[in-house]
């Protein structure tokens, strides 16, 4: 059996990995998936408008918080997963 902690890492792996993707195909399909990345760049944008960090710098805490997002997807999947196939 796998642990929380085994889970844990697998789906920010998971999450770091679409997240990745996502900003490789941003310029690629004309930013046809902008709308799957709306967590990372609403916080990138307040990052920014708070800060007025670089650009670079945003771009980071978008992908960061993307892949916490989507890693928590991951998360949840897993468990879910891990419930039901010990029942």
């Amino acid at each position: 059996m796998l642990s929380v902690r085994t889970h844990l890492v697998i789906a920010l792996a998971v999450g770091a990995l679409v997240s990745t993707v996502l900003l490789v195909l941003e310029p690629l399909t004309d930013f046809a998936f902008l709308w799957l990345e709306w967590p990372g760049i609403t916080a990138a944008y307040f990052f920014w408008g708070a800060v007025g960090g670089s650009t670079f710098a945003g771009i980071a805490m978008s992908w960061v918080v993307n892949a916490l997002t989507y890693g928590l997807g991951a998360f949840v999947i897993l468990s879910a997963f891990k419930v039901l196939r010990e029942a």
